[in-house]
């Protein structure tokens, strides 16, 4: 899937909800999905990774919807030329 196939997806299940909310409030429930993936990557709880990791995407991508960000455009516009600061691919900073 598209980041932003994803991001529109998660706009029609989440938005109304999460704008509600608002974006302090929403960024708490994103910072709290944050912190059970790092749980799961401390526990080496392998089978809990792949849905905490789309929890995240998913709270990032309402993050970035209720900010009026385009994910997949952002993340164009920044990383398509490689490393923001030398432009290489793999990084070549130091």
């Amino acid at each position: 899937m598209e980041i932003q196939r994803f991001q529109r997806l998660i706009e029609e299940i989440y938005y109304e909800k999460d704008a509600a909310r608002g974006l302090a409030g929403t960024h708490m429930w994103f910072c709290e999905e944050v912190g059970e993936l790092t749980r799961a990557l401390r526990r080496g709880q392998r089978d809990e990774l792949e849905g905490e990791f789309a929890d995240v995407l998913a709270w990032l991508s309402t993050l970035a919807s209720i900010a009026g960000i385009d994910l997949e455009q952002a993340a164009r516009k920044k990383y398509a030329e490689g490393c923001p600061r030398c432009n290489a691919t793999p990084c070549t900073c130091g």
